[in-house]
Order: C-alpha cells, then structure tokens, then sequence
C-alpha cells in the first residue's frame, strides 16, 4: 500500500483524549502556497469543535445523508491532521469509521444510505473517506470494506464511462462521475486496484460534457455549461492525467471568467468550492491565491458563533465542506496533493 506520502500526517497528532476534550494546538500551519492566517486556523479549528459535540452516539452525523455528512466530517478533521485513535479527535474518527464501515457491512460493501436515492454520491465520498483515512489508521477492517466498495463503484460504470444515482451501470451525469474519479483516483493511491481502462473511459465521458465554446462543463453530453459542474470537469480530468489537456485549460479560464457572484451566492456554493478550490491549487500559485483569499473572506463571514456554518443543507454538511474548502492548504490530505 501506498502509505509513504501519508506518514507525515500521522505523526501530526499527540496522545489520546476524550471525545470532545479540550482543543490541543493545531498541527503545523506551514503550507507550500500560502501561510494560514490565525483567523482561518482559528475558524477551521472552531468548526472542528463543533463537529466533535455534533457527533451522534453511533459516530455518524446528518440524518437525510447521513453516509455523506459522516465522510465529510472524516475528511475535515484529517485536513487539520488528526487521526483515527490519537489526540483530541481521535475517538471521533474511530467512531466515524466504524459507522461507514458497518454500513457497508450491511449493504454487502455498498456505502449509499438505502433511502437516499442519490445513494452514490454517498458512496463515492464514503469510499474517498476511507481512502484517505486508510493509510493512517490502525482499522484492519477498512482495507477489505473499500475493495467491496470500490468493486461497487467499478460494477456500476456505464459504457460510456460514467455514473449516476444508483449503483448500476445504467445512465451518466458529469456531477456524479466526477465524485467517483476522485474517489477512485484516492483509492489507487492508497494502495486499491483500480484498472487503468475505468479511469480513461471516466475521462473520456467528462470531455463529452464540455462546451468547448464556452470551455464550461454540463452536467450531461448535452447540458447547458454550469460553474459547479466545471470545477468538477477540471478536477476530473487533471486527476485522470489529463494536466495539460486543451479542455482543462479551457476550464480553468470558464472558472476564472464566471461572474463575480461566484463568491457570494451562487447555487450549490458550497460544492462548487469544494471543486473550485482545488484547481485553482492544481493551477498554480497566482490562481490559487487570488481564489482563496476572496473565497476565505466569504467563508470566514458566514461561520456561526459556535463555530458551525449552515449554508445549505443543515450544519453537518455545510461545516466539513467549509473545513474543507478553507483548509486545502494544509495539504494533508492526499487527495489535496499536487
């Protein structure tokens, strides 16, 4: 298993304390790009704190996507660089693991929640999760659930390449193939075999969402360009090996040109940036910083006193994402990794 790049995050994070303990001092805040400001550490560990008293007795959080806001939450407090059974969080992590993975114990490796019938968004941030946990966890169960898990996501790939609501390999949406390249691409790197053909096919069906005009994304072949589902094209394809492909540069300059709304209100705000983010920092430094420094100020400006943030669908969806979203420099996270 690829564990090399992730052994520097598991020697982040002291010694074991109870759930919701007492805060102990944030990993280091050195970044390649830019330097965290204490205002953003401060936010992201506020947000944190929130989500540890948050957390329900069986270790997952949401209720409606409760396999999803339990992934998210995983993967912010990774960001920060705390881990599975060690320091201030570490009982959080353990008990979120053990949740996702005894859903898919029940659902013989399917990580959707059942009633959800959008199950494998779930799925796909469930299986990223895990990917990215595995590596620094002492869990022997997770290595076996994500190869059932990413035997699902394989299974449900459509001839075109893609992915959709369920797990069968019926009909394809940009949305939903991104969420899966990346999970997929997460899973490889951990040390899970992902055949080579999958991920081409993937990249192959996200070029067919571009406009090539406008350089945006649809959210199927024929779909009108969105700033969400671009975000989610770039990343897709830059993870698929597709760097210096003419498509991610003309996504780029789509993200780039969207009117300046994007940093205020536009619809999905919170997904959108989660991708946005990400390819501002694949990009390079002059494009990343630039986004981030107007995404922070929104971000910072809408964050609850008790440290959560309620943007769109409830608080334990949109505090990871913003976690997420304000922390990618951290670096932590493979995933994140250039």
């Amino acid at each position: 298993m690829k564990v090399l790049h992730r052994v520097g995050l598991a020697m982040l994070v002291g010694v074991c304390a109870p759930r919701a303990g007492a805060q102990e001092a944030p990993p280091s805040q050195r970044i390649g790009t830019v330097k965290l400001l204490p205002e953003v550490v401060d936010s992201i560990s506020l947000g944190l704190k929130w989500l540890a008293g948050s957390q329900a007795d069986d270790g997952h959080w949401g209720s409606n996507h409760a396999s999803a806001d339990t992934s998210l939450a995983v993967m912010a407090f990774l960001l920060q660089g705390h881990v599975s059974g060690r320091g201030a969080y570490g009982r959080n992590m353990e008990d979120a693991i053990t949740y996702l993975l005894s859903v898919g114990k029940k659902q013989q490796g399917y990580l959707g929640s059942p009633s959800n019938h959008a199950g494998m968004y779930e799925h796909g941030l469930a299986v990223l999760a895990l990917s990215e946990a595995w590596g620094q966890s002492k869990n022997r169960n997770i290595g076996p659930a994500l190869k059932k898990a990413v035997g699902i996501t394989l299974s449900a790939q459509n001839p075109q390449g893609g992915w959709r609501y369920s797990p069968e390999p019926k009909d394809a949406d940009m949305s939903m193939t991104g969420m899966h390249i990346v999970a997929l691409n997460s899973a490889k790197e951990a040390g899970i075999y992902v055949p080579d053909g999958s991920l081409t096919r993937a990249a192959k069906y996200v070029l067919s969402c571009q406009d090539e005009t406008s350089g945006g994304f649809g959210y199927t072949s024929a779909g009108s360009p969105g700033f969400a589902r671009t975000g989610g094209g770039v990343l897709s394809l830059i993870l698929c090996g597709q760097r210096h492909h003419p498509s991610v540069k003309r996504g780029l300059e789509f993200l780039r040109r969207y009117p300046e709304k994007k940093f205020t209100g536009t619809s999905h705000f919170l997904y959108a940036h989660y991708y946005a983010i990400q390819c501002m920092y694949q990009s390079g430094e002059e494009d990343f910083n630039a986004w981030y420094s107007r995404i922070t100020k929104t971000l910072l400006s809408k964050q609850r006193p008790d440290g959560s943030w309620s943007m769109e669908e409830g608080s334990s969806y949109s505090t990871p994402m913003a976690i997420l979203i304000l922390g990618v420099p951290y670096r932590y996270l493979p995933i994140y990794q250039r």
